[in-house]
């Protein structure tokens, strides 16, 4: 007997700074989705929401494919709860919690995970320039409380550079981190499950000299950055990250998948951050690692809609 067909929402586009990517990730998603097990249906949300809400009833399980607010801020997850349609990936608390940078430092400490030291900049009640040298050294990391991409994000390597980067930061929000620069080998670690987690191989970023930082640009840019996967770095550290990173993906109260951001500093880890939806093109990091464990993209898609299913 035939398989009926799940008929799946595809959702990409949205309103947040990166809607570009967003869509291009829609793109190739949509094209690695195996047609005979899934009728697909493509909603953006920037303008069809009202749409998605009428045709509800006809969805069987959604794949949120947005980055940024409104898509991984726990909104759309919200919405999607209301509606009784499954989605992959985290729940409205855990997305909210991720995407919330101050808040997700906060609970990374209190799960006793290292992270480098930090200070809260509010633009109500700003701090004396004085004392982030003074409490962090320089330089210093300074980024908005919810963008992703690292938008909005400057590396302030002199006193002089701080009100402008607290300036820049404070365009997409009243808060902003404030973080000690660790010099080291930036890493990402990818966890995949609901009850029982797997962590995936870790992927190393090594993004051209011509980047002071793996930024907007090195990110989407090809070529501008070489991902090695899996990392170059002993086994002892590998099994040490990935630990970290499921544990993380706990602190969060994460469900489904996560990526989480790691610099290695001599051999010592510190968490910069956890992505509740890693980019998903074909050559994004989590799928990379994904099918550097057997896992090609297609089959990727297939895991990430029964796990939200299992819901």
């Amino acid at each position: 007997m035939e398989t009926k067909k799940l008929t799946l929402a595809l959702l990409s586009g949205g309103k947040s700074a990166e809607r570009d990517v967003s869509l291009a990730s829609g793109d190739q998603v949509f094209e690695a989705l195996d047609k005979s097990k899934y009728n697909i249906v493509r909603y953006d949300p920037a303008s069809e929401l009202a749409l998605l809400a009428k045709e509800a009833a006809t969805i069987d399980a959604a794949l949120i494919i947005l980055h940024g607010r409104m898509g991984e801020d726990g909104t759309i997850q919200g919405m999607l709860e209301s509606l009784g349609i499954p989605y992959q990936g985290s729940g409205v608390l855990g997305s909210a919690i991720a995407m919330n940078k101050i808040l997700s430092k906060q609970l990374y400490v209190q799960a006793g995970l290292p992270t480098a030291p930090f200070m809260v900049a509010d633009r109500a009640n700003p701090p004396e320039i004085a004392e982030i040298p003074a409490q962090l050294g320089l330089p210093v990391v300074i980024k908005p409380e919810h963008e992703g991409s690292s938008i909005g994000l400057t590396i302030a390597r002199e006193k002089r550079e701080l009100q402008k980067a607290l300036e820049t930061a404070w365009k997409f929000d009243r808060r902003c981190l404030v973080e000690k620069y660790i010099k080291g080998i930036e890493l990402t670690a990818g966890v995949l499950g609901n009850e029982e987690l797997t962590a995936l191989p870790l992927v190393e970023i090594c993004p051209d000299q011509r980047y002071e930082f793996f930024d907007y640009e090195a990110k989407y840019t090809p070529g501008a950055t070489r991902e090695i996967c899996p990392a170059r770095i002993s086994s002892e550290l590998t099994s040490l990250a990935q630990d970290l990173a499921m544990r993380a993906h706990k602190a969060l109260h994460c469900r489904g998948y996560s990526r989480t951001d790691l610099i290695l500093s001599g051999t010592d880890f510190y968490i910069l951050e956890t992505n509740t939806i890693p980019g998903m093109t074909a050559t994004s990091l989590f799928p990379q690692a994904a099918a550097n464990a057997g896992i090609g993209f297609s089959k990727l898609l297939d895991r990430l809609i029964e796990l939200a299913m299992e819901k």
